[in-house]
């Protein structure tokens, strides 16, 4: 096996200032090197990974990293930065950068050895040597722990000296001592999205905080190379669990019913002492945690998240939930009126009534099957907010919470606050001591007794009445848009829907779309679910046509990118923009906003309407004024297209050095773009 690390892939005078320029520096070693096949192809990949969560590490170091189908084999590159650079670490600038490149398809024998110095990061002494190394050959043995043999030879400490000290300090001392307490254990598991550097940082973090607060400490790391499940017995016989992931924990039913912390993997890495303090604390207090519950990106959050994060993250496992009901409800609504006409919501039950060779009594059925899917919407999206704010227990209150929105007529906006409400009010009780004798029943009976109690006390008597109120006056505004007031709405939403491609903000307006259909279908609702499924369709596919139109602006794989896109923007996935605004923001972004408010504009000044939730243009039958809504698609899209080819061939055409070259590139090493799956 070739070396990860040679000399010719050491800088130990890293001049970069941002990250990007520090990632493209280094990468540009590897391909000189022969390591990386296609740089700007890598840089994406490394963009994207960067995208997902900062790399940057307490004690002045960044790992940026990636799987990548452009790495020829595992490669490490290192830079030394003199200023320091920002890869957004609690604690400032990094000045001790590793490039970890592993490709897509890296053996295990390669990920263990990347692993391995994930690990080594943790330890201080290595860490120091780095900063003090003065020539590139001796740095990249270092850090392949070639000099390993040779610091211990030249600080004159034989191996085994521990244990001698040891033996001889037992041989002086008196008789047995009283036999020690019973340890407290704890079991971790630890698992980030590319399984390569902060799943194992994050073991060691734990391992030498256990270690230092004298409680046993078992890890079980999920990372690229596959994973070796801990025995079931030190599962069975541990006290507590904290789960420390970016991802889904894998079998994750193993672990419950016990003490639970869970958190995103970087606090494992930089708080792991406060993570054991605080799962003592939960099993001194009785408190167990159920298996399934959702990772911290679904649910509320790491403990350091700001309210903000916290609120955006339990909002969207309220609607992430809600989704499938939207769409199966909406799709089979929609199909009931194209094949019944709009009369059909007055028809019968089929329940009482159903012939099988009428056109009519089949558009009946889809109606009310798909009006009784969207009656669960209110409902869901309030129990899956609680669920993503206190696990288990939110779901009862959650729900009650939510069917008495519906009767109240409170709509989507009561949903959000009985949700809201149901958590606080679960979290709340969750704190309380409680009676030993009464925890076994906490979580079946106390629990969702009070909880719903309150919920419902509240919706009914107190807050319910006011969103209602509020929730009507919003149908009314949106019924009575026309003219100037109609398309300034439609530019919001278009700039909403492709602002961040999927992400938060993108959610907010799908949500607001998708509440005014659970609101009613009057013809304002339906104007603005045609805006916003229009407006989300011009990213992806401007990007597909700019790369079909201009293909030399782009690298290999975004112009792959862009033959998927093609499929992804018809079908109304914005997702399928991201990988190219992870790799070129300042351009791929507002190219897509200009588009999107085109678009948003043009389909509400047309009057375009839609019945449907989702479906992009295999619904165009339920579209009203379907010839003008598939005009305004098309002129987004041309609009974004033109516009991103137009921003990046400005760039390639700025001689390196030009003052319009070094600002571009200043400019597109500072963006940040944050993306959702």
């Amino acid at each position: 096996m070739s070396e990860m690390i040679t000399a010719e892939l050491v800088d130990l005078d890293l001049s970069a200032d941002t990250k990007e320029a520090a990632a493209r520096s280094l990468a540009e070693r590897m391909v000189a090197q022969g390591r990386v096949t296609d740089l700007d192809g890598f840089l994406a990949d490394v963009a994207a990974r960067e995208a997902q969560m900062p790399t940057g590490l307490d004690g002045g170091i960044g790992i940026p990293h990636c799987r990548s189908e452009h790495v020829a084999e595992p490669t490490l590159a290192f830079g030394r930065s003199a200023q320091g650079i920002d890869f957004g670490a609690p604690d400032g600038p990094a000045d001790l950068i590793f490039l970890i490149a592993a490709p897509a398809g890296a053996d295990d024998a390669h990920l263990t050895i990347l692993s391995s110095l994930a690990r080594r990061l943790m330890d201080g002494d290595f860490t120091s040597a780095l900063r003090s190394a003065d020539d590139a050959a001796r740095t990249a043995a270092l850090i392949r722990g070639d000099e390993g043999a040779e610091s211990a030879e030249s600080a004159g400490e034989p191996s085994g000296v521990q244990a001698s000290d040891a033996q001889s300090s037992d041989a002086g001392a008196p008789g047995p001592p009283d036999e020690p307490a019973e340890p407290f254990r704890i079991v971790a598991v630890t698992s980030c999205p590319t399984g390569i550097a902060h799943t194992y940082m994050a073991a060691e973090a734990l391992e030498s905080a256990g270690q230092d607060a004298g409680v046993e400490l078992v890890v079980e790391t999920q990372g690229s190379a596959g994973f070796t499940r801990l025995d079931p017995a030190v599962i069975a016989a541990a006290d507590a669990v904290i789960f420390a992931h970016d991802v889904p924990v894998r079998e994750k039913d193993r672990f419950g019913g016990k003490p639970t912390v869970d958190v995103g993997v970087k606090a494992g890495i930089n708080r792991p002492a406060e993570l054991i303090a605080e799962v003592r604390g939960k099993a001194e207090r009785g408190e167990t945690t159920t298996a399934g519950r959702p990772s911290p990106v679904e649910a509320a959050g790491e403990p350091g998240d700001g309210y903000g994060t916290k609120l955006r993250k339990w909002l969207m496992s309220g609607v992430s939930y809600m989704v499938p009901f939207v769409a199966a409800g909406g799709l089979l609504i929609a199909l009931g009126f194209a094949i019944g006409g709009y009369e059909i919501n007055e028809a019968k039950s089929v329940a009482e009534h159903f012939a099988w060779g009428q056109v009519d009594s089949w558009a009946a059925l889809f109606f009310q099957i798909g009006a009784l899917a969207f009656s669960f919407l209110v409902p869901v999206l309030a129990g899956y907010i609680a669920y993503g704010m206190a696990d288990r227990p939110g779901l009862v209150p959650g729900f009650v919470g939510g069917a008495v929105a519906v009767t109240i007529n409170a709509g989507f906006l009561g949903g959000l606050a009985a949700g809201l409400i149901a958590g606080a009010t679960v979290m709340g009780i969750q704190r309380l001591r409680i009676p030993a004798v009464l925890r076994g029943i906490m979580p079946v009976v106390i629990i969702p007794l009070l909880s719903s109690i309150v919920v419902g006390f509240l919706m009914f008597l107190v807050v319910g009445k006011p969103i209602a109120e509020l929730q009507s006056a919003l149908t009314n505004w949106l019924e009575g848009l026309n003219g100037a007031n109609a398309i300034i709405l439609g530019v919001i939403l278009g700039l909403m829907m492709c602002f961040d491609l999927g992400g938060p903000l993108n959610k907010v307006a799908y949500t607001f779309a998708i509440g005014g259909l659970g609101a009613g279908a009057t013809d304002g609702n339906l104007k603005v679910m045609a805006a916003v499924m229009g407006a989300g369709m011009v990213p992806p596919l401007a990007m597909a046509l700019a790369t079909t139109v201009r293909g030399k602006l782009f690298t290999k794989t975004e112009r792959e990118n862009g033959k998927a896109a093609w499929v992804l923007g018809a079908s109304f996935i914005t997702e399928g923009a991201i990988p190219f605004a992870a790799a070129d923001p300042l351009r791929v972004i507002p190219a897509s906003m200009v588009g999107g408010a085109v678009t948003g504009a043009l389909s509400m000044g047309f009057g375009a309407t839609l019945q449907a939730p989702h479906g992009g243009v295999f619904v165009v039958p339920l579209i009203g004024q379907p010839l003008l809504y598939l005009l305004a698609v098309a002129v987004g899209v041309c609009v974004s297209a033109g516009l991103v080819i137009v921003l990046k061939g400005a760039r390639k055409a700025a001689p390196a050095g030009s003052d319009a070259a070094d600002a571009a590139a200043a400019q597109a090493a500072e963006a940040k773009v944050t993306v959702a799956a």
